[in-house]
């Protein structure tokens, strides 16, 4: 292809793949923690389907772009003297991804302290979850994260000849990429609750993010002050650092059993 004879058009590539990936890590541990629920033998058929049809959605959602970039506008707007926002719909999209996170998230923290990891034993009737109702779950999860993503590509190849080819190639790389990786990721995750109350804690940190995000993209006001977005760097920061310590604890573990 003519576009990709431009170097410019491979720096973008590279760059928004890694993006993609990057932000593809809080889908996978999302995935793995859902897939958890479903019998072992459903568990790689559900994250490879749920991740290819993630690819054709994020691929139809960068066909419309534009309707994004027209979410920009305020769908409604209030003002409360202590707190005031103009709500765009962007910020409605990310305002419910972020409670549904931390919704999620906190629902099986609370299944799996109080009922004792008993749902990871037996996969009974109130442990199992149907197919169809995890595959919704990825695609569902996946348009919150694909905004975010989708909008920030946009901005990276303003300008470049053949910006949308580069955004889908970026993609079906990326989601090649989380194919790869993720049922091993989840089979870890899976294999240690340690890790996956580490991984639904993240998730809910990213759930909090999200809010914020979407009280930013409102310019929202509280008690006078404009609320900022929570930098994504600090963000990924703590949850490398936080993975790291907790590697060690498990090798510490292992040394004493």
């Amino acid at each position: 292809m003519e576009v990709f004879l431009n170097p410019n058009a491979w720096i973008a590539l590279l760059t928004l793949t890694f993006l993609e990936i990057v932000l593809g890590i809080d889908n996978i541990i999302f995935i793995s923690i859902v897939t958890g629920k479903l019998p072992e033998q459903e568990r790689k058929k559900a994250t490879r389907l749920g991740l290819f049809l993630a690819m054709f959605m994020r691929i139809a959602l960068l066909f419309g772009v534009t309707l994004l970039i027209a979410m920009k506008k305020p769908v409604f707007s209030f003002d409360f003297g202590w707190f005031s926002a103009d709500v765009t719909g962007q910020a409605l999209v990310l305002l419910v991804g972020g409670l549904f996170l931390i919704y999620k998230s906190t629902k099986e923290i609370h299944e799996k302290v109080d009922h004792k990891g008993e749902e990871e034993k037996s996969l009974g009737s109130a442990a199992k979850k149907s197919f169809t109702n995890v595959i919704i779950q990825i695609l569902m999860i996946d348009i919150i994260f694909s905004v975010d993503s989708i909008l920030t590509a946009v901005g990276m190849t303003n300008g470049v000849e053949g910006a949308l080819i580069i955004m889908i190639t970026a993609v079906v790389i990326s989601v090649g990429v989380m194919m790869l990786f993720a049922v091993p990721v989840g089979n870890f995750v899976n294999a240690n609750p340690s890790i996956q109350i580490l991984g639904l804690a993240f998730l809910i940190l990213i759930g909090f993010m999200l809010i914020t995000e979407s009280m930013h993209l409102s310019h929202a006001q509280l008690a006078g002050e404009h609320v900022g977005a929570i930098p994504k760097g600090y963000l990924y920061f703590a949850i490398a650092f936080s993975v790291c310590v907790e590697f060690l604890n498990m090798k510490m573990r292992k040394k004493k059993e």
